[in-house]
């Protein structure tokens, strides 16, 4: 591989993500146990936030308003103010939790800087994404920042483009096949997949990947000796 950037994914590969809107979803559910069955509550959720992705895109936000409409849909549009009131607490929560660096982020980071240009990139509501990078404390290890909207094929190419780079010398590494690996192969880049114990249902893929720039690793860590 000659590569020249490593780009990082960061939610549930630099630090904790995935766990904080489960825990969230399950208080969600847990409101509206008077109305259905917290596993039913939990997949109408999907369901509206699915439908609603094209317009509030990714993060804690979108993820409100789709717990809101929720509610409204499951009651009846009875009075349920207080239901709403305590989901918008439940988000507030949610974009003030800590930062939790994920086991050999740091290392591995000090290991690379200077050898690569190293790059986020990354997908959400910019703020909440803005926020969470500056508690993390590891914005200088980063030549630049990418917090997109979405993570496609033409994404993937308006990066390597204002990196001036050719798809070829780019590896992106992440914990989803669907946003963070299956795009940048397909543009001709690398990709390095480090699965995280806990993934959204939205970025579940079935099927296993068998492409000559792919590999996977258990731990971030493992990155190290692929890139000797």
């Amino acid at each position: 591989m000659e590569i020249k950037v490593i780009a990082f994914d960061a939610d549930d590969t630099l630090w904790v993500n995935e766990p904080y809107f489960q825990e969230t979803e399950k208080k969600f559910c847990a409101l509206l146990e008077d109305y259905l069955p917290q596993h039913t509550t939990a997949k109408e959720l999907f369901k509206t936030e699915m439908e609603n992705l094209s317009l509030y895109g990714y993060g804690v936000k979108g993820f409100m308003l789709s717990m809101i409409e929720t509610t409204i849909h499951i009651t009846g549009k009875t009075n349920n103010t207080a239901i709403i009131e305590k989901i918008i607490t439940l988000g507030k929560e949610l974009l003030t939790k800590p930062i939790e660096l994920l086991e050999g982020v740091e290392d591995v980071l000090l290991s690379l800087k200077g050898k690569y240009r190293l790059v986020v990139a990354t997908k959400g509501d910019l703020l909440d994404q803005e926020r969470k990078l500056k508690k993390s404390k590891l914005e200088h290890y980063f030549h630049h920042i990418e917090i997109m909207s979405e993570k496609q094929e033409s994404d993937y190419h308006k990066l390597i483009r204002h990196l001036d780079i050719k798809p070829e010398h780019f590896l992106m590494l992440g914990n989803s096949l669907k946003s963070d690996i299956m795009p940048v192969l397909a543009i001709g880049g690398h990709g390095i997949h480090i699965p995280y114990h806990t993934t959204w249902a939205h970025e579940h893929v079935e099927h296993t990947i068998d492409h000559p720039n792919f590999r996977e690793v258990k731990a971030i860590k493992e990155i190290l000796p692929l890139l000797q």
